[in-house]
């Protein structure tokens, strides 16, 4: 059963972290142990493969996280090919219409819902053989991300939101303040509506909206504002600024003895 999905389907927060350098099968139980619900394994902007996500996946065997792939688009290979290896969820970047939404969610739900193609007693379903009920269960439990991340997204918010299949509709925010002509400008108003936008479309379909803030304090203030689904930084970030933070507390109590 895929807790993370039914704690959304209750209204909860979700917690978990993206993952783009560190690929070892110790940071699945290092998350699940610190309490997070899911991971995202970047395959756009990290060095993952198709082969390494697999490794991945399987090292979430055993944990309470949600594995989930970030693939690098939505057409350099079948987008179901990342469940078929046992992801529980798939973000697709750079969904910009309601077309593009509903073609992501055609591949990655089997029929009636959609035409994800069918391969049993793999990876996905533990190697086992499975019945006529699986393919519901599977429909059911994959999560669906979608990120939203240019100014074409904002203008067909809500014909993307409002797709049926679709979990977590999430903000590329660095992405969209580019498109915007804002780069980085997180504090600008356009920035601020397109994130209040978001959140009220969320709310009108009964989608989550998926962020990943700077700081603790962010990460209070958009949650207090709608958001449900949120990356605690990434592997990168929250290392660097952990061992950033230790460094410095060690030398200020040394005096700074090198």
């Amino acid at each position: 059963m895929n807790t993370m999905k039914q704690r959304l389907r209750s209204g909860e927060v979700v917690y978990g972290q993206m993952i783009l350098e560190l690929f070892s099968p110790g940071i699945a139980p290092i998350l699940s142990n610190a309490g997070l619900d899911f991971v995202i394994y970047d395959m756009e902007h990290g060095r993952c493969d198709i082969g390494l996500v697999a490794e991945m996946i399987t090292s979430c065997r055993g944990t309470r996280l949600t594995p989930i792939a970030r693939v690098p688009d939505q057409y350099s290979f079948p987008l179901s090919r990342v469940l078929d290896l046992g992801a529980r969820g798939v973000m697709v970047p750079r969904v910009e219409s309601g077309e593009q939404m509903r073609e992501v969610v055609a591949q990655l739900k089997y029929a009636p819902q959609g035409r994800r193609g069918v391969a049993l007693g793999i990876a996905h379903d533990d190697y086992r053989p499975r019945g006529a009920a699986y393919f519901e269960q599977a429909n059911e439990e994959t999560v669906v991300i979608a990120i939203v991340e240019t100014a074409r997204a904002l203008e067909n918010l809500d014909d993307i939101v409002a797709t049926p299949g679709l979990d977590i509709a999430w903000m590329g925010h660095y992405d969209l303040t580019v498109s915007l002509g804002i780069p980085a400008q997180f504090d600008h108003p356009r920035f601020l509506e397109a994130m209040d936008a978001l959140v009220s479309s969320c709310r009108r379909h009964g989608v989550a909206a998926g962020f990943l803030p700077a700081t603790q304090e962010d990460t209070a203030h958009w949650i207090q504002k709608g958001f449900r689904a949120i990356s605690l930084g990434t592997d990168i970030g929250v290392f660097s600024k952990a061992i950033s933070q230790f460094h410095s507390a060690v030398l200020k109590q040394s005096g700074g003895a090198q």
